[in-house]
């Protein structure tokens, strides 16, 4: 990198800065000139060229650029850090490209409308209708475990191939499109992370690459939990950047899904935040309905608990925080916790939709 075009890019870094700060304040502007605009054309022009590869190609310039960063810091140390002004600039004039790249990508989905306002329905909602739709999902969810293994004691064993759910997990978004044309999903782009071992003790269960809208999906992780995940980072590649919102469609494409596998996951998914958030504001009643729940669906629980425990570690809570920070300066105040909305959307999907479930 030339020492000019260094500077003009350093330069531009906190007029980057500036310019996103100031463009957030309109999410109307962000929703129908990117998200539903420019977004939708860029995001396919890469998943279509991309999703014939058979490995992701994020992954590895995630590769190259963690390497090229140690070896930076290795010269640094090397030459003792002398010459500050070039290696300052150098800093400064690669952060404001990928900060660039980031926003233009992906990242100004940050600030577009809510998704409650999107897909046209309520954000709030009362204890008693919290309370029917946990019902519900208990009932429902019940329902499909007894279907599935005809034993109401024993969890649901997922024995499919890693890569079967990640294709099956599409087909939960065709059902979707029908009646939300926003949720459309073309171009498929969904892999299997080369770093799922490292995910897993850094405790995450997938992400997507802004750079290259590949979803990546940590397969490192308990076959129950791939469908919820699976779609939760195709939430992302549509261009819903929050994680409760691409929390929320991934209830929706699991549990509307024609696969019982795939209902189950995404019912038992949605019963846990409302049962979260029921126990917050009713202890009793969360207990009364926790009760009825299957044995079964709590040894579906028990052995994602079982498996995060196994991959704990004294890091783990750094990277938690980082993330939950990193959210946090995205327009998402509440990090990595915020349940109530997910809740909120479920509920008013469930009251304004008739036979959602």
């Amino acid at each position: 990198m030339k020492n000019k075009a260094g500077i003009i890019l350093a330069i531009l870094l906190p007029l980057q800065y500036i310019a996103i700060k100031i463009i957030s304040g309109y999410p109307q502007f962000i929703e129908t000139w990117y998200s539903l605009g420019f977004y939708p054309v860029i995001s396919r022009l890469m998943r279509i060229p991309l999703g014939i590869l058979p490995f992701s190609l994020g992954d590895l310039l995630y590769t190259f650029f963690i390497v090229s960063v140690i070896r930076w810091i290795a010269l640094r140390i090397n030459t003792r850090f002398r010459n500050p002004k070039k290696w300052i600039i150098q800093v400064f004039a690669v952060a404001s490209i990928i900060y660039g790249c980031f926003h233009v990508f992906w990242g100004l989905n940050y600030y577009r409308l809510p998704l409650h306002k999107t897909l046209k329905i309520k954000n709030d909602y009362t204890t008693e209708k919290l309370v029917l739709l946990t019902t519900t999902l208990i009932s429902k969810s019940n329902e499909v475990h007894r279907e599935l293994v005809n034993n109401d004691s024993i969890l649901v064993p997922y024995d499919f191939k890693k890569g079967e759910i990640l294709k099956t997990t599409i087909h939960g978004f065709d059902y979707l499109s029908k009646d939300y044309p926003q949720l459309t999903y073309n171009g498929k782009s969904l892999k299997r992370s080369i770093f799922s071992i490292p995910l897993t003790y850094m405790g995450f269960n997938g992400y997507l690459n802004p750079l290259t809208n590949e979803a990546q999906v940590n397969t490192q992780i308990v076959n129950y939990k791939i469908p919820t995940t699976a779609s939760h980072e195709i939430g992302h590649q549509l261009g819903f950047a929050k994680e409760n919102e691409a929390n929320f469609i991934a209830c929706l494409a699991t549990m509307n899904h024609p696969d019982p596998y795939f209902r189950y996951s995404g019912l038992t998914f949605a019963l846990r935040y409302c049962l979260n958030e029921l126990y917050i504001r009713d202890k009793t009643q969360a207990d009364k309905l926790a009760a009825t729940i299957n044995p079964g669906i709590k040894e579906n629980y028990k052995e994602v608990r079982d498996f995060w425990l196994r991959h704990t570690n004294p890091f783990e809570p750094i990277f938690q925080y980082g993330y939950s920070g990193f959210l946090k300066a995205n327009n998402q105040q509440d990090g990595m916790k915020s349940y109530s909305y997910v809740v909120a959307l479920l509920v008013n999907y469930y009251e304004d939709v008739e036979n959602a479930f």
